[in-house]
């Protein structure tokens, strides 16, 4: 099974440059008012609304601390948090935001874990 998280958005140009341009995600696929964005296994679909959907975290997941240290870096005019570990779930993590204010997580497992697979 595969899937699709959807939100609502009112600004559906600037989170699709935001996620793309900034996040490196690639445009799956384009619809009238909506966009399917893919980031590996990942599919996250942004549609033009009235009201913006900020609830939850939108988490990439990266192969280990130093991919995550990279994209620190990378994001220099974001504002975030520190990578740093976080113990309890054996996870390297760092905080940020998208342009609605909804919460990115960008993380690497500290052990290991079983692939995705898709049937």
């Amino acid at each position: 099974m595969q899937g699709i998280i959807f939100f609502r958005t009112g600004q559906l140009g600037e989170i699709v440059r935001f996620y793309t341009e900034i996040l490196g995600m690639s445009i799956w696929l384009e619809q009238e008012d909506c966009a399917i964005l893919q980031y590996g296994n990942m599919l996250i679909g942004f549609c033009q609304r009235e009201t913006t959907d900020t609830q939850g975290m939108i988490t990439l997941v990266y192969e280990n601390s130093q991919e995550v240290d990279n994209v620190y870096e990378e994001l220099d005019a974001l504002e975030k948090t520190h990578p740093e570990e976080n113990k309890k779930y054996r996870i390297y993590q760092f905080f940020s935001s998208d342009p609605d204010g909804r919460a990115l997580e960008f993380q690497a497992f500290l052990h290991p874990v079983k692939p995705l697979q898709f049937q």
